[in-house]
């Protein structure tokens, strides 16, 4: 059964195909894919196909993706969860976005914590990995003020409509 997690102010909960509006919502947005490693959606399709996507890593047990929900309203502000989750070696990485109409209230930094103590007391993951575009300033803040330490850099890591950058790459332990 698909875990839902509570915070104060957000549900995080299983991303479903009434989702797909909203995932296109965040994925259609240049300010929300630039740093994202992902091309900008251009149709409803694609978002459907990424609801697809997360159920089926989730059921191979490669990651897990909830959709972020303010709570007393429907549908999605943006998505969080784990990708490379090696349950052999305890660790993922996490991952998110949100919508830009949502920015600067708090909503990713409450998600991201508590997505950090699921992975940990739940999971049972030691490592929780982080690999963010050196340019995403508001990102690379956040990881930090959490706790995350920069390990290094990983040069042309990852492609951005055609062009190659440079990550930074983070980590938590549990220790």
């Amino acid at each position: 059964m698909f875990p839902i997690l509570e915070t104060d102010r957000l549900i995080l909960r299983e991303i479903n195909k009434e989702d797909a509006e909203g995932l296109f919502a965040c994925f259609s947005h240049n300010d929300v894919t630039r740093f994202y490693g992902q091309e900008t959606l251009e149709s409803i399709e694609q978002a459907e196909k990424f609801v697809d996507f997360f159920s089926k890593n989730y059921i191979n047990k490669r990651g897990i993706r909830w959709g972020i929900e303010r709570k007393g309203t429907k549908g999605i502000i943006g998505t969080i969860g784990f990708n490379a989750w090696l349950p052999k070696h305890k660790r993922a990485e996490i991952g998110y976005e949100i919508h830009p109409e949502q920015w600067r209230k708090g909503y990713t930094m409450e998600a991201v914590s508590k997505v950090i103590s699921y992975g940990f007391e739940k999971m049972n993951l030691t490592r929780i990995g982080a690999v963010v575009f050196i340019e995403n300033e508001a990102s690379n803040k956040l990881l930090t003020k959490i706790g995350f330490q920069k390990e290094g850099i990983l040069r042309d890591y990852m492609y951005q409509n055609g062009k190659a950058h440079d990550t930074y790459v983070y980590s938590f332990l549990k220790r």
